[in-house]
């Protein structure tokens, strides 16, 4: 049973601004899945239909093996809004509570979860204290800990180190980390690219209201990864010949002080390795290299505005 699966989502307001256009994405339990898009690109809009806080257009797919948009799927799911807000006046142990309460947890069994959660979030010290006084890294903590109060399948993160400092979001991560270790599906919205990057099993670049790509960093640089060989001082026009007559036709890249070999086989690099060396070149490195997140986003994002998609989910009544 996949954690999430949906084809063809669609959702237009007011019968001509498209914040979604036929969007197929699919969750696997037990793994950390990011959704990343430019403002506008529908992010939560989509995740906003699966918690039935909006209506889709059109929707065909499931949550936790139930149809988008059965309710009771929802007590099996834990959810953090992007922009939450917590009643001030209450103390972080009393969010917790209360959110749990509302997910039908017992008495007993939030009293103690409250108690476990506010430990795992390094917030133990600060159960007492109002929401009020918090810190916005600290209100992201207890909001993470609030979806986790009944002991959710999936959990659905918002932009949930928007605003945090690094040492914050260092700390999310390994929250995020053993939720996965845990066995739970968890399905984070991010425009932090770097942040994806680091914690992310799987991951799904939209645009404009469109998932134009999706899978592994693996699989998503096929083809696109290589070595790169740096000498000590730059490489002159015979030296890259060199490299070039010596590499049987593998694709090579040059740039200022290096040049890079574009292939997956160590092995395939050595004779360029060897060329260079036979004509006295120094080497300062030789390295794997492959394109960043940033990098596969900004690729997505700009060959589909060389295709003239129209920016439809930037209108007004776009969301993110």
């Amino acid at each position: 049973m996949t954690a999430i699966q949906l084809t063809g989502v669609e959702k237009i307001y007011k019968g001509k601004v498209h914040a979604l256009r036929g969007v197929d994405l699919e969750v696997h339990p037990g793994e950390v899945f990011g959704l990343l898009g430019p403002n506008g690109a529908g992010k939560s809009t989509l995740v906003k239909i699966l918690m039935t806080v909006i209506r889709p257009t059109r929707v065909a797919g499931t949550v936790l093996g139930k149809p988008v948009g059965d309710r009771h799927t929802l007590s099996r799911i834990g959810y953090l809004p992007e922009h939450h807000r917590f009643p001030p006046y209450l103390k972080g142990r009393q969010v917790l509570e209360f959110f749990a309460a509302m997910s039908g947890v017992s008495k007993k069994d939030r009293k103690k979860r409250s108690e476990e959660l506010l430990e795992v979030v390094g917030m133990s010290d600060w159960g007492k204290k109002k929401v009020g006084g918090y810190s916005k890294g600290m209100r992201q903590r207890i909001g993470i800990a609030q979806a986790l109060m009944n002991d959710p399948e999936l959990v659905l993160l918002d932009e949930p180190t928007d605003g945090v400092d690094p040492v914050g979001r260092r700390e999310i991560r390994g929250i995020l980390a053993r939720m996965k270790d845990e066995g739970r599906a968890v399905f984070l919205n991010s425009h932090l690219l770097s942040e994806l990057e680091m914690v992310c099993d799987r991951v799904a670049i939209m645009v404009t209201g469109r998932v134009l790509r999706q899978g592994t960093i693996q699989e998503l640089t096929e083809g696109k990864r290589g070595y790169a060989i740096a000498g000590l001082h730059p490489l002159g026009d015979e030296d890259v010949s060199a490299a070039r007559d010596a590499l049987a036709g593998l694709e090579l890249r040059t740039e200022p002080g290096q040049i890079t070999v574009l292939t997956d086989d160590p092995a395939r690099v050595q004779p360029a390795i060897d060329a260079l060396r036979s004509r006295g070149v120094v080497l300062s490195s030789v390295r794997p290299m492959r394109p960043t997140l940033e990098d596969l986003f900004m690729e997505t994002v700009s060959s589909d505005e060389s295709h003239g998609k129209p920016g439809a989910a930037r209108g007004k009544a776009a969301t993110r």
